[in-house]
């Protein structure tokens, strides 16, 4: 699917494999999702249309990435598009996972409300599948190249104001 110039007039747009890949992560992050659903290579562009929730990636070709917590392929094509909202994607396009044989699409992500720790993936004939979280999550590289360590899970913003 092409995204019109008309959807990306009203979108926050980037290009660039850095630059996506930086967004992306930050907007599954800033959504309540794990960064690592994305695990994408050579993005030539994103896109996220704030009122409506749309978001694409078109990245130079398909992609193959499996996640080694759960032994899950999952195929990415070089065009991707969903509606995000908070702890959920839905009208996924371009994603398919291998179940025994057979490549399955992917149309519904979502977390639990309240969160659980677990990920709900679904398809079209609403079939799913729950696996934890953390299976989906990757550990940021800081600029120094050390590893970014939150403390309970959660980086907390220290305000010191003089008195």
């Amino acid at each position: 699917m092409s995204v019109s110039e008309e959807i990306k007039a009203q979108a926050e747009f980037y290009s660039g494999d850095e630059m996506c890949q930086e967004k992306s992560k930050f907007l599954l992050t800033e959504m309540g999702l794990p960064n690592g659903l994305l695990p994408l290579k050579d993005i030539e562009e994103c896109g996220y249309v704030k009122e409506t929730g749309f978001v694409w990636l078109k990245q130079k070709k398909k992609t193959d990435h499996k996640f080694e917590k759960i032994g899950k392929l999952v195929s990415y094509a070089p065009d991707i598009t969903a509606q995000i909202e908070h702890g959920k994607i839905k009208k996924l396009t371009g994603v398919k996972t291998k179940e025994l044989l057979v490549w399955v699409t992917l149309c519904d992500i979502y977390v639990d409300d309240p969160p659980t720790g677990k990920i709900t993936f679904k398809t079209p004939t609403g079939l799913y599948r729950t696996f934890p979280v953390s299976a989906f999550e990757v550990e940021e590289e800081v600029k120094d190249g050390s590893k970014n360590k939150e403390v309970g899970g959660a980086s907390a913003a220290v305000e010191v104001k003089e008195v």
